[in-house]
This record gives structure tokens, sequence and C-alpha cells, in this order.
């Protein structure tokens, strides 16, 4: 899934970036409708994420009414935590 990431993996800007567009339906105006985008962009400036909504506003009839954005970095420390017990195995 994540092949020909590993170049960008390294730097620290990069993220899996999720937004939700709401969007007026062509034919019904009053109507809106969700589409879900995704894809690993440059936060926080997302170079994709406005290319996508470029060209959402050049090439698509139905009129954007919002976008909400969220991002993951794809790389974390690791976390450790110690178990509060002791598990015995047979």
């Amino acid at each position: 899934m994540l092949q020909g990431l590993e170049p960008i993996l390294r730097i620290p800007d990069w993220r899996v970036t999720t937004a939700e567009v709401l969007y007026h339906m062509p034919d019904h105006p009053h109507v809106l409708q969700t589409f879900v985008w995704q894809k690993v962009d440059l936060a926080p400036e997302f170079p994709e994420l406005t290319r996508f909504l470029d060209f959402w506003k050049r090439e698509i009839e139905g009129p954007l009414h919002s976008v909400r954005v969220a991002s993951a970095a794809l790389t974390r420390p690791a976390e450790l935590r110690y178990a509060n017990g002791v598990f015995t195995l047979h």
C-alpha cells in the first residue's frame, strides 16, 4: 500500500490528508452531497488538495458548499507501555 512512498515518509510534513467535500447537487441546488478525498499531502499548505479543489471548481458542475480537512502524520515515534500485571501462559 505504501510502495513508492519511502522518500516521502522521511519528510516530516507529508501527511495522509482526508477532505470531506460538501457540495450542491447540479440538478437540485438545495440538496447537499458528500464526497471524501484522500491523498498524501504536504501540511500545512496542502498543494494536492488545493490542486484538486481548483480542478473541482473549474471542471465539475456541483458548486462547493464547504470542505473539512483532517491530516495525520505518516510516521510517529514508537509508543511503549508497560503492562500492569503478570500474565502466565501454560
